[in-house]
């Protein structure tokens, strides 16, 4: 597999990005250790011939081995992707930037961190979502809603923290929506996958973002 290409050899010091922009699916969980019951899956172009990439191979291969002193960044704009690295820990953030860190260990105790180093995560949606392509934002053609507003937050300076790169995307969902989009429907959103309801503007168009990480920051 490709990924364990990303971790060998990793030291203290490296700092490490996956980025995955394509089709993501999830499949039932028959070993306990999804609170939801699923597991979330990366479609790979042979997937159909070879299989999906289940978020436990994905742990396993670029989450569990991080040693101390390296830190891993995973942007994936996939349906489904909101904890497809199986990370223990979501943070819900909402519009007035409060937050509060879910603990998503396993029940069944199966551990699911690293070797002592660090990962943040960043999705296209939540595990039971699909992310949507729209133009909305671009004017020109039409991207991925997480990645294209990522890139944005980027450019525009707001990388100081990952809570405004945060609001900085989700802000520009929310001018593409007219200003009136529904971000969540409840008090707590979503901080660790772009959570996309809608790929039409027209139709109102809906996300909340999300991160999970671990530690939790």
């Amino acid at each position: 597999m490709a990924l364990y290409w990303l971790v060998q050899g990793c030291q203290p010091g490296d700092s490490l990005l996956f980025h995955y922009s394509g089709h993501g699916s999830r499949q039932r969980n028959y070993n306990g250790d999804e609170i939801d019951g699923f597991d979330e899956t990366l479609c790979p172009l042979d997937f159909e011939t070879q299989g999906m990439i289940v978020d436990d191979e994905i742990n396993t291969t670029i989450v569990r081995p991080l040693p101390h002193g390296v830190k891993l960044h995973a942007i994936i704009d996939a349906c489904h992707s909101g904890t497809v690295l199986d990370l223990p820990f979501l943070c819900r953030m909402n519009r007035s930037g409060q937050y509060i860190w879910e603990d998503h260990r396993p029940r069944s105790g199966v551990c699911k961190g690293t070797s002592g180093g660090e990962v943040i995560s960043f999705s296209g949606c939540d595990d039971d979502q699909t992310s949507a392509d729209t133009s909305a934002l671009s004017q020109i053609t039409s991207t991925g809603a997480m990645t294209f507003c990522f890139i944005q937050a980027i450019e525009r300076g707001h990388a100081a923290t990952y809570g405004s790169i945060l609001n900085a995307m989700r802000s520009a969902i929310r001018n593409a929506g007219g200003g009136g989009s529904d971000f969540g429907g409840g008090t707590v959103t979503s901080l660790i996958s772009m959570l996309l309801t809608g790929g039409s503007i027209g139709g109102g168009f809906r996300q909340r973002a999300t991160i999970d990480s671990l530690p939790a920051i």
